[in-house]
């Protein structure tokens, strides 16, 4: 392991709040069977691990980031991925852009939990495929698996602030009845952001789709709705 990723995970490490590495598991379900399985926790503030990342990303190799993106330790992995997305956004060619995209794109086995996906894709690959082929987005989507998947919904925030919608749009009707829990979240969410800048696009589109959306998308699609809206959507009175 080299000096600086030493250097990077000592710093995370002198951080760790017992307490929180206690509470931790539970929170981002590490049980058998549960979506983060095996996961491990050392108990560090967000907060703490962006300041870290901020401090080492600019020196930090693509080597060095990788084994901090493969490490078995969950802060240690979002800590990479941190100093990967402030390096990329600092990061001014369209080629070293994209040579950091398929870097991205190639260590997506280890962005494995939902705070590793919302904290990189969107800044990466839906800033980088803006104004681009967005067939990688419905290839993760059509993947069948959940954390690629997530990375195609929660990508398409990016294009969302930038007020186009047909995307995001589009990945919502192709994942809306996903099994899991976890892109329900992702997908009302992403509707929800839809409708906080045109309110009609997004009620279009739950007048024909709320029938069939799971009750969390829903919920999560129409929570700033006046609240008699709310109620008809959930009362199926539409």
């Amino acid at each position: 392991m080299s000096g600086l990723t030493e250097q990077i995970i000592e710093a995370l490490r002198e951080k760790a709040i017992p307490e929180k590495a206690s509470f931790l598991p539970k929170f981002f379900k590490t049980g058998p069977g549960e979506y983060g399985e095996g996961d491990l926790f050392l108990g560090v503030t967000v907060p703490d691990q962006r300041q870290i990342a901020k401090q080492f990303f600019k020196e930090i190799s693509l080597e060095e980031l990788t084994r901090l993106i493969q490490h078995p330790i969950h802060e240690i992995r979002l800590t990479g991925l941190l100093a990967l997305v402030y390096r990329y956004e600092k990061t001014k060619s369209e080629p070293d852009k994209m040579a950091l995209v398929n870097f991205y794109l190639s260590q997506l086995d280890f962005v494995n939990n939902w705070d590793l996906v919302d904290s990189s894709c969107y800044q990466i690959l839906g800033h980088f495929y803006w104004k681009k082929e967005k067939t990688l987005f419905y290839e993760l989507a059509d993947s069948e698996h959940l954390w690629r998947q997530r990375v195609a919904m929660i990508s398409s925030y990016f294009w969302i602030k930038k007020g186009e919608f047909a995307d995001a749009l589009a990945l919502a009707g192709r994942l809306k009845n996903h099994s899991h829990d976890l892109m329900h979240k992702a997908v009302g969410w992403m509707l929800r952001e839809i409708g906080n800048r045109n309110f009609e696009v997004e009620l279009e589109f739950l007048k024909k789709h709320y029938q069939t959306l799971p009750r969390t998308a829903l919920r999560y699609a129409i929570e700033k709705f006046p609240e008699d809206l709310r109620q008809d959507f959930l009362k199926g009175n539409i």
